[in-house]
């Protein structure tokens, strides 16, 4: 509070000091005294802009080619080189437009600094230039847009019949994997089930869900084409894994989806990059609280044949919680028993 007070004061004494100069002014005005002089300081803030201009588009060059890796990992998806095109056409667009405009505002700045004797010329309105710097941006951003729409409907619509089904849910603060078994189907979950050993929520009464198992990273096939099922259980999150250019929210009560086709193996990236250690990444980039640094996933790209083996090595969750599936058989059977006794006495009555 003792900073806080210190320059709340200090804020204070600035707009008082700015108060009475002003006040000085109009003063001096009033009262006829007052000059208007322009002095050097004006041609110095006028060599400043082209400083300025030259120095910081120096400065964001190089930081640009600099960065340009980091920025830029390698694509290892079908899809992910149509979304770099496009990027980079957008990015060059904007690009040529943004350096355009500021090198004209610093240069005119410099140019038509203040001089005596000279007036500025009054241009209050021209039909032609409107009608063109609005239909120029309007043609070209309608391009962008339909491109992106076109893109953006593919790889969110349906997915091919053939494709690897999988659900991806984000909690506070990891992500949880879901995978359907050998019948290839995702089983009912209930936000009502779930505790601490339940943590997708299994409802073990669907027969679809009996098969279905968890696993501590993600395993997709090369070459096949990945159904990403997407969900949140809390707060929004953000499934994006940036070498297979893929960026889908995971919003809570929505659920949301996103296909994609592996092209490269972590083997093969790891050869690439010369790095052994690499490893694909699910990240979430929205920050969803205290713990999100710690939002973050293994992708394993594997051969076909090694995806086979890996899958066929998972135990359903029902297998590796035993306790679980016994508590939703007993559910199950009590209704059973319940109608079995209101039958009894019926048929008793029947026979009398």
């Amino acid at each position: 509070m003792t900073t806080l007070g210190i320059l709340l004061v200090l804020v204070l004494l600035l707009v008082v000091f700015g108060l009475l100069f002003r006040l000085q002014i109009l003063t001096s005005i009033f009262s006829g005294s007052s000059t208007r002089e322009v002095g050097v300081s004006n041609r110095v803030n006028a060599i400043l802009c082209i400083i300025f201009l030259v120095v910081g588009g120096a400065a964001f060059a190089w930081s640009f080619v600099d960065n340009y890796d980091k920025m830029n990992p390698p694509i290892a998806s079908v899809h992910g080189h149509a979304t770099e095109r496009m990027f980079w056409t957008t990015m060059v667009i904007l690009g040529i437009v943004f350096t355009l405009t500021q090198v004209l505002l610093f240069v005119y700045s410099y140019k038509y600094q203040h001089k005596e004797g000279r007036r500025a010329f009054f241009f209050p309105h021209n039909n032609k230039i409107e009608v063109i710097w609005t239909l120029i941006p309007a043609i070209v951003m309608a391009g962008l847009v339909f491109a992106g729409w076109k893109e953006w409907t593919r790889i969110t619509g349906p997915a091919p019949k053939d494709a690897i089904v999988l659900e991806v849910m984000g909690k506070q603060f990891n992500w949880l994997v879901r995978y359907p078994g050998r019948d290839q189907k995702l089983g009912l979950v209930n936000y009502r089930l779930i505790d601490a050993t339940n943590e997708f929520g299994f409802d073990l009464s669907d027969q679809n869900g009996i098969d279905d198992f968890v696993a501590p990273e993600i395993h997709v096939p090369k070459g096949h084409p990945v159904l990403l099922k997407i969900r949140s259980r809390d707060v929004l999150h953000a499934v994006y894994m940036p070498h297979f250019r893929v960026q889908m929210y995971a919003v809570p009560g929505m659920p949301t989806k996103f296909w994609f086709t592996p092209t490269k193996t972590t083997d093969e990236m790891r050869a690439q990059l010369g790095n052994p250690k690499f490893n694909y990444e699910l990240a979430c980039n929205q920050i969803c609280g205290r713990g999100h640094f710690a939002m973050k996933l293994n992708i394993v790209v594997d051969d076909p044949e090694d995806y086979v083996n890996w899958f066929a090595a998972q135990k359903s969750f029902s297998e590796q919680n035993p306790d679980v599936l016994a508590s939703f058989k007993q559910k199950s059977e009590k209704p059973v028993m319940k109608e079995a006794a209101a039958v009894v006495p019926a048929a008793a009555k029947a026979s009398l």
